[in-house]
């Protein structure tokens, strides 16, 4: 307010000195305007010090006396400056008037008053404002995010309501909080805490007392931020809509992805959640060092949620397999032939899992180039070479295939039969196309395309599908999603126990 209440008294000073000037013209009488202005000077420097022709003057100094003005030097590129540093002159007004142009005396007006346009909204300035078109190109663009009007969590299972609401409180909340410049060590043990207890509120969505816990989210906001992936995204694919129960899930762990198939909900032990504490400093920077490139599972967000006493603890990663194509074979490998054949029952499921004894019998080929060959074998040996140094065992090679000339058929017999029910229920397509228009709220990880609508190999993302390979040259055309999981079992003396069991049984 200070420099507010300066610069306008600046602008005042100028202005009178111009209005002086302007009376003083010699093509100009002055009149009655000029018998009032002496006598406002008059009585102005009868109570009050002036200074004399030739004294140096500025804005804060004294005025100059009767018939004096203060002016700044002849030349001078910067009069304002000069001004307000005290290096004008006290001048006669009749001398100074040929030196000092009108052109001049205009140009210091301007920039006075865009100055004072700039620090004042317009309706504190005195003066008028400079024209709308001006103004808007001054004015800096407003950036609009579009956010989900409603948000209720309402799912099945209570627990899963629980993790939606948690997902939605701790994105929100890490907006406010500002990315450090480095993680430090404290980052990797931290956590935030929440527990909410209603009283006959909201009881038909979220039960009425809960609690949500976050492990380390500044280091998995990393994370995300290095597998490029916006929290943005990430929270409008988990929170939007309630996630899907896996094919492939077992009984005993939870399997979920989210509603748009790009994210992996896996429920995990505590032991687990104990285990990627362990191997977070150095997985953390072993992504820092492959720049994002990796087989590893990218790990997202580590998250407890408790109901009714009992907890629930869920990790968060990327899928493997592409949310667009179908994945029609899958093999679960380990480079080891020692029971590893898929069940009669494995293989009666619509997408079963094979083992390495079937990849073997199957006669199974993966057609890449050398180029690709390359790389898949540098991310790989880098990868294996980090699971070894962390003494990390029980993990697997995942692979899963997509055949193109099927993926095409499938393709063409699914528009058949969309052509036919749109033809039986227009009404109702209109009707949800409408709804569908009116959507505001972020379509998550893979951004704003249709999510169910079957692609096309020609358009294969290989930013949204990072563990895929195309395969471009070979007898069949097919891509290839590869990525190791399960990783996060330690090689401790029960592994070594069960390891000695199996040499003794299998030599």
């Amino acid at each position: 307010m200070a420099a507010l209440r300066d610069l306008v008294t600046v602008l005042i000073t100028i202005q009178l000195h111009l209005s002086s000037t302007s009376s003083l013209s010699p093509n100009k009488k002055s009149g009655g305007s000029g018998k009032r202005q002496g006598a406002a000077s008059q009585s102005l420097e009868e109570g009050t010090s002036v200074l004399a022709l030739g004294e140096s003057c500025g804005v804060y100094t004294l005025l100059c006396g009767r018939g004096l003005r203060c002016f700044p030097p002849e030349g001078d590129q910067s009069p304002l400056q000069s001004l307000l540093q005290g290096k004008g002159t006290c001048r006669s007004i009749k001398l100074s008037f040929r030196s000092t142009t009108t052109a001049e005396s205009v140009k210091l007006y301007v920039t006075l008053h865009l100055v004072l346009v700039t620090m004042t909204s317009p309706k504190s300035s005195t003066f008028s404002n400079p024209p709308p078109s001006k103004l808007r190109r001054t004015k800096s663009k407003k950036k609009h995010f579009v956010h989900q009007k409603v948000e209720v969590f309402r799912a099945s299972d209570p627990v899963l309501s629980v993790f939606m609401w948690g997902i939605n409180h701790t994105v929100s909340d890490m907006f406010h909080v500002p990315a450090p410049v480095m993680l430090l060590p404290d980052d990797f043990k931290a956590n935030s805490k929440i527990k909410v207890n209603y009283h006959l509120f909201n009881k038909e969505n979220l039960p009425g007392h809960f609690k949500f816990k976050e492990y380390c989210p500044q280091v998995f906001r990393n994370l995300r931020e290095r597998f490029r992936i916006e929290d943005q995204d990430y929270q409008a694919s988990l929170v939007r809509r309630s996630p899907l129960k896996y094919s492939d899930s077992q009984d005993e762990h939870l399997l979920l992805t989210s509603y748009d198939q790009l994210l992996i909900i896996k429920q995990i032990s505590s032991e687990e959640v104990e285990d990627m504490h362990n191997i977070l400093s150095e997985y953390h920077q072993h992504v820092v060092k492959s720049h994002g490139v990796t087989l590893l599972p990218q790990f997202l967000g580590m998250y407890r949620v408790t109901v009714n006493n009992e907890d629930t603890y869920f990790i968060i990663m990327r899928n493997m397999f592409s949310h667009r194509l179908t994945i029609h074979t899958k093999y679960d490998l380990k480079g080891s032939l020692v029971s590893r054949e898929a069940s009669d029952k494995e293989k009666e499921k619509y997408l079963p899992t094979y083992k390495d004894m079937d990849f073997r019998n199957n006669m199974q080929r993966i057609y890449i180039s050398d180029e690709d060959k390359e790389k898949l074998m540098e991310k790989l040996n880098r990868d294996v070479d980090f699971l070894v140094r962390l003494k990390l065992m029980d993990y697997s090679l995942l692979l899963g295939i997509h055949e193109m000339d099927r993926g095409e058929r499938e393709e063409d017999e699914e528009d058949e039969d969309s052509l036919c029910e749109e033809e039986d229920e227009q009404e109702n397509d209109l009707s949800m196309l409408a709804s569908t228009s009116l959507s505001t709220s972020p379509e998550g990880v893979a951004g704003s395309g249709p999510v169910q609508k079957t692609i096309t190999p020609a358009d294969f993302d290989p930013c949204v599908d990072v563990y895929g390979i195309q395969c471009t040259a070979a007898p069949r055309r097919e891509v290839y999603f590869m990525g190791l999981i399960n990783i996060l079992t330690h090689y401790d003396t029960k592994k070594k126990a069960a390891h000695a069991a199996k040499t003794v049984k299998h030599g």
